[in-house]
C-alpha cells in the first residue's frame, strides 16, 4: 500500500507540471518545444552531405543556339534572294526555275544547290585579297554565317543543334555565345593563309571549336566524369572522322582544324569546373568538421594559363602574317593536302567555277562567269576546264 500511494502521488504531481489542452470530453497533454533547437550531429568524417536536388539539377535554358540556327537559315534565304539565279547567269540552266529567284545555280557551278561563288563575295565571304589589299577584315567574322547551299547548311545546322544546345545547357549563352564566334574566326584565320584562291563561307570553323572545347572540357574537368575514358575515345573518334572527311575537295579542312584548335583551347579557359564536392560545402551543416576543397585543381589552373597565352599568341600572330600577305603554301609544300588529297575518282584542281568561251581558229576567248574575268589564249595545250579553273582562281 505505501509503494501504491507513493506513485500515485508521484503521478498527481507530474499531471499537475503538464499543460493539458480541453478537446471535447476527453484532455491531451500538449508537448512543449524548446526555444533553441539543437544541432543534428555532425556526418561522418570524410563524408560531405550531397548536393540538393535544386542544385544538382540545375541547367541553362537554351536560346542562343536556336537563335545562331535562325541566324544563319535567314541570311540564307537573303543570300538566294540577291542571287537571283534566272536574271544573273545566262550561260547554264538554273535549277528549280520555278523557284523564282530563289532556284539554284547549275549543279555544274555548285554542286550543293546553292548561290554563286560571286554572290558569296558580295554577302561577306572569305576572299583573302579583299581582306588583305581591301582592309576588310570584317569578312572574318561575316563567312561564318553564310552557306554555299542547301546541302552545306542542312549538314552544320544539324551538329550546331546537337552539339551546341547541350553545351549550352550545360554552361550557358555567356560562355558559349564567345566560344562559337572566337573559334569561328580562328577557322577562317588559318584558312585566310592557305586557301587564298576562292571563296570560303560556312560555320564549319565554328562547329569544329565546340568539338575542339568538348575535348577540353572532358580533359580539364576529369575527375568528376564517370566513364571517362569511354567518352574520351568516342569524342576523338568523332573529331578524327570529320576531319578526316575534309581531304574531300570543295571542303575547306584548313577552317575545320583552325576552329578546332581555337576552341579546344577556349575549351581549357572558358568551360572550367569546380572539382566534385566543392559546391556542396556551402550546404554543410553546422558542426561539420570534413575535409575542405579548394574550387579547382593545380593542373586545372595551369591548362587555364597555358591555354590562355597560346591562344593569344597564336590569333595574334595569325592576324599579323594574314596582313601582311603571308601564304602558308609558300613555306610549307605538303600542308594543301591537310584540305584535299587528290585520287584516281577527283582531282583537287578541279573547280566548279563556269566560262564562258569563243572559239575563233586557234584561239580561245575565256571569260569567267564568277569574277568577270577574261582572257585570250592562242595555240593552248591545256585544257579548257584547266584554263577555266586558273582564270577564274
Amino acid at each position: 500500500m505505501g509503494k501504491e500511494s507513493a506513485s500515485a502521488a508521484a503521478r498527481e504531481d507530474e499531471a499537475k507540471l503538464q499543460p493539458w489542452r480541453g478537446d471535447g470530453g476527453d484532455a491531451h497533454p500538449i508537448e512543449l518545444e524548446t526555444p533553441h533547437p539543437v544541432a543534428a550531429p555532425p556526418p561522418a568524417r570524410g563524408k560531405p552531405p550531397p548536393l540538393p536536388q535544386r542544385q544538382r539539377d540545375e541547367r541553362w535554358w537554351p536560346w542562343l543556339v536556336p537563335t545562331i540556327f535562325a541566324a544563319n537559315v535567314a541570311m540564307f534565304v537573303i543570300t538566294m534572294y540577291v542571287n537571283d539565279c534566272r536574271k544573273n547567269n545566262t550561260v547554264r540552266s538554273c535549277v528549280l526555275p520555278s523557284l523564282g529567284r530563289f532556284s539554284f545555280e547549275p549543279l555544274k557551278q555548285n554542286p550543293l544547290f546553292g548561290p554563286s561563288a560571286k554572290t558569296l563575295q558580295k554577302m561577306g565571304g572569305l576572299v583573302v585579297d579583299k581582306v588583305v589589299h581591301g582592309h576588310q577584315g570584317w569578312r572574318l567574322i561575316s563567312c561564318i554565317w553564310l552557306h554555299a547551299g542547301v546541302v552545306h547548311l542542312l549538314a552544320n545546322m544539324l551538329c550546331l543543334l546537337l552539339i551546341g544546345i547541350r553545351l549550352e545547357q550545360e554552361f550557358g549563352f555567356v560562355r558559349i555565345g564567345p566560344l562559337y564566334v572566337i573559334a569561328g574566326v580562328g577557322g577562317s584565320l588559318l584558312s585566310a593563309l592557305f586557301v587564298q584562291s576562292s571563296v570560303s563561307v560556312g560555320a564549319s570553323g565554328a562547329l569544329f571549336g565546340l568539338l575542339g572545347a568538348m575535348l577540353s572540357e572532358l580533359i580539364t574537368n576529369w575527375t568528376i566524369y564517370a566513364n571517362k575514358l569511354a567518352a574520351l575515345i568516342s569524342l576523338v573518334l568523332i573529331v578524327s572522322i570529320n576531319l578526316a572527311l575534309g581531304i574531300l575537295p570543295h571542303v575547306d579542312n584548313f577552317a575545320h582544324i583552325g576552329g578546332f584548335i581555337t576552341g579546344f583551347l577556349l575549351g581549357f579557359v572558358l568551360l572550367i569546373r569546380p572539382q566534385y564536392g566543392y559546391i556542396s560545402q556551402k550546404y554543410n551543416p553546422l558542426g561539420y568538421n570534413g575535409p575542405v576543397k579548394n574550387k579547382h585543381m593545380i593542373y586545372q589552373y595551369v591548362l587555364w594559363v597555358t591555354s590562355a597565352i597560346l591562344l593569344i599568341a597564336g590569333l595574334t600572330v595569325s592576324l599579323i602574317l594574314l596582313f601582311r600577305g603571308f601564304d602558308g603554301n609558300d613555306h610549307c609544300s605538303w600542308c594543301h593536302y591537310l584540305s584535299c588529297v587528290p585520287t584516281s575518282k577527283w582531282s583537287c584542281k578541279q573547280g566548279t567555277e563556269t566560262c564562258q568561251v569563243f572559239e575563233s581558229g586557234n584561239q580561245w576567248n575565256i571569260t569567267c562567269q564568277d569574277s568577270g574575268r577574261s582572257r585570250i589564249f592562242i595555240n593552248a595545250t591545256q585544257s579548257m576546264d584547266d584554263l577555266c579553273y586558273q582564270l577564274c582562281s
